[in-house]
């Protein structure tokens, strides 16, 4: 998957449920907030599905377990 798909995909599941959203650019990876939760993303253009399934569970808190799908 793309990683701009990811962040997108991210993006509109917290604007679906008025959730705070915010892109943090480090050093070399890119923070992504939604809500109180803050993960980072590695900058590849392509992530492997798992990865993205992976860090999609990590925010499972905030937008409910399974919500990616």
């Amino acid at each position: 998957m793309k990683r701009r798909k990811v962040i997108q995909k991210l993006k509109r599941e917290a604007r679906r449920r008025q959730l705070d959203f915010e892109i943090i650019e480090l050093t070399k990876h890119t923070g992504v907030r939604v809500g109180k939760t803050t993960k980072t993303l590695g900058r590849h253009s392509e992530i492997p599905d798992g990865t993205a399934i992976k860090f999609f569970e990590q925010y499972s808190v905030e937008l409910g377990k399974g919500w990616w799908r």
